[in-house]
């Protein structure tokens, strides 16, 4: 099972991502923890690339072609051999951030977008992606309390943020494997809400 977690910088995501690990490996399951862009060693390299501050010059067709080659070198070297080997892969972002960011975010145009993601991946797609809505002055809020410097990406303005979580919403209208989340909730009911929708499409297929 391939299972995505997309959301805005700061949702929660990660927390979300190892909680469900942790719980399906008590249940016997072998899970495999990914994280976009990176999850390889050249996927490591773009990465170090896309979020250094210093490239801001770089340019919105070198941003996409970059988070995407990464993605093509994850797929390849990583996730398809492990979903063919019987595990479950977690991805902490997939090709719907590149559709919101790039797409909704740039403002590239979406066809094009589409025709690179199923090309980097193959047209593989998840079984199942939990969006964590956050509110844009919620995450606004904990940009400001981070105790982290900001990367490339997260130096975007509000605005931005704005286009690329209404990209978000506009994807889970269209795509069935969509669960949209109220991230605002504790982590521990978050956590309840994902295991209990999760469980629903997991039990069949162990």
């Amino acid at each position: 099972m391939f299972i995505t977690f997309e959301g805005l910088d700061y949702s929660g995501k990660s927390t979300q991502v190892q909680l469900l690990a942790d719980r399906l490996t008590l249940q016997d399951h072998r899970v495999l923890i990914l994280r976009e862009p990176g999850g390889t060693d050249i996927g490591e390299k773009i990465r170090k690339l896309l979020l250094d501050k210093n490239n801001d010059g770089m340019t919105e067709a070198s941003e996409l072609f970059l988070f995407s080659a990464s993605r093509s070198q994850l797929i390849q070297e990583v996730v398809r051999p492990a979903l063919d080997g019987g595990m479950v892969v977690i991805c902490d972002r997939y090709y719907d951030s590149t559709t919101a960011y790039q797409g909704y975010g740039r403002g590239i145009p979406l066809d094009v977008i589409h025709a690179i993601n199923r090309y980097a991946t193959g047209s593989l797609a998840p079984d199942v992606t939990f969006f964590l809505d956050i509110p844009i002055r919620e995450i606004e809020k904990r940009m400001h309390s981070a105790k982290t410097n900001k990367d490339r990406m997260e130096s975007n303005g509000i605005e931005f943020y704005e286009r690329v979580r209404n990209g978000f919403l506009q994807l889970a209208k269209t795509e069935s494997r969509y669960c949209i989340i109220d991230g605002l909730q504790p982590i521990d009911d978050l956590h309840d809400i994902i295991w209990h929708h999760l469980t629903e499409i997991l039990v069949p297929q162990k």
